[in-house]
């Protein structure tokens, strides 16, 4: 397995700021997990998204109001991923153990996603590995597209920025359907072995997928027919897959952020501590924005998260402030994009430019077509 280590011997970064933002919580007599906006916000989405499928399963709509309705739907179902589950999964939700793996496995096995897998892939490999190309499955798209220049380019990347929605509209069901069998069967995530599974997890598994084949697939086939259920399943999907894949998005893949690469069975060491690497290869989006912050679960503040993965999103704004004057103090960036639009719009000029052709790749590639 290829593997990256940082030099933490210089940590003073985050020594400094991991004090100043303990000593914040520690003044202000509060509990760093979530509080009653993290709790009330979790009945508001799931009351929500049950509601909105009741209405979908049991009224009858013109197609129109049932489009609408299964987007809407879709964009619950990914603020529940943003706010609800990732929270617990991430062991912030709750300082009780117990209530945060029970809402992380509701909040993902829920949407039809494996808890299990998802907290390898992200806890373990995205948040240490961030931006690191061989590493960090979130990156690892390729030939589909291309998210940084050390990945391989192919002509179809040329267009990449075209096809890009599209192929976003479709990776939730990509992930339901593919990538959780994948990592089942093969016992890896990306480059990295999998955990092992015990009996539990292995039953939570298939039960899941019996679960989402049943109450998305099955039964409302049997409501709506054949055709209806397919439009309102994609439309769905693609509102979700949209949502998920852009918020997560605009906070590794824009202008200024940073990459690395670590070649397959290989070991490379770079002199840059943890800490900092977070800080180089991540940018917050939208900062002043109240209503994204709600909807998005705090994931435009990627760099206090990445930095404080155990700290609650609802405390975000608050360290934010911190974590600014910190990176000033040591001289560090703090990559930010003041709106969502954006954001959004340096995202598709980093994927446009990365769809150009290198040129030693551009030559090859034609001489293989005068050849």
């Amino acid at each position: 397995m290829s593997k990256l280590t940082f030099n933490n011997s210089n940590n003073l970064f985050f020594q400094s700021l991991k004090k100043s933002v303990d000593d914040y919580f520690k003044e202000n007599n509060i509990s760093p997990k979530g509080d009653y906006r993290l709790y009330l916000k979790t009945i508001i989405l799931l009351s929500s998204a049950l509601v909105l499928y009741l209405i979908l399963m049991t009224t009858t709509l013109s197609i129109f109001t049932g489009i609408i309705l299964a987007a809407i739907l879709g964009f619950t179902m990914a603020c529940i991923g943003f706010s609800v589950m990732h929270d617990a999964n991430h062991g912030s939700y709750s300082d009780n153990h117990l209530l945060n793996e029970c809402i992380g496995v509701m909040g993902s096995n829920g949407l039809g996603a494996i808890s299990f897998f998802w907290k390898q892939k992200h806890n373990i490999i995205h948040h240490t590995y961030t931006n690191v190309d061989g590493l960090d499955d979130d990156i690892a798209k390729s030939p589909i597209i291309r998210q940084c220049e050390s990945q391989k380019w192919v002509p179809m990347h040329k267009i990449q920025h075209l096809y890009l929605t599209p192929i976003y509209a479709l990776s939730s069901i990509f992930w339901i359907f593919v990538m959780d069998f994948t990592k089942y069967f093969t016992r890896k995530i990306y480059t990295t072995a999998a955990w092992e599974m015990n009996t539990r997890e292995h039953v939570v598994f298939w039960v899941t997928k019996i679960y989402y084949l049943a109450i998305f697939i099955v039964l409302p086939i049997y409501v709506w027919g054949w055709l209806a259920w397919l439009a309102g399943f994609f439309i769905m999907n693609a509102a979700m897959g949209i949502t998920l894949s852009f918020v997560f998005q605009l906070a590794h893949v824009v202008e200024n952020t940073e990459f690395e690469h670590v070649p397959l069975d290989t070991t490379k060491h770079i002199e840059t501590a943890w800490a900092e690497h977070q800080i180089k290869t991540t940018a917050n989006f939208s900062m002043n924005n109240k209503l994204i912050s709600w909807f998005v679960g705090g994931l435009n503040f990627q760099i206090e998260h990445h930095l404080f993965p155990k700290v609650s999103h609802v405390h975000y704004p608050a360290i934010s402030k911190i974590v600014q004057e910190k990176c000033k103090e040591f001289n560090l960036p703090y990559h930010h994009n003041p709106t969502f639009f954006g954001a959004v719009a340096s995202h598709f000029r980093v994927m446009y430019a990365l769809g150009r052709a290198p040129k030693q790749e551009a030559k090859l590639f034609i001489q293989q077509s005068a050849a």
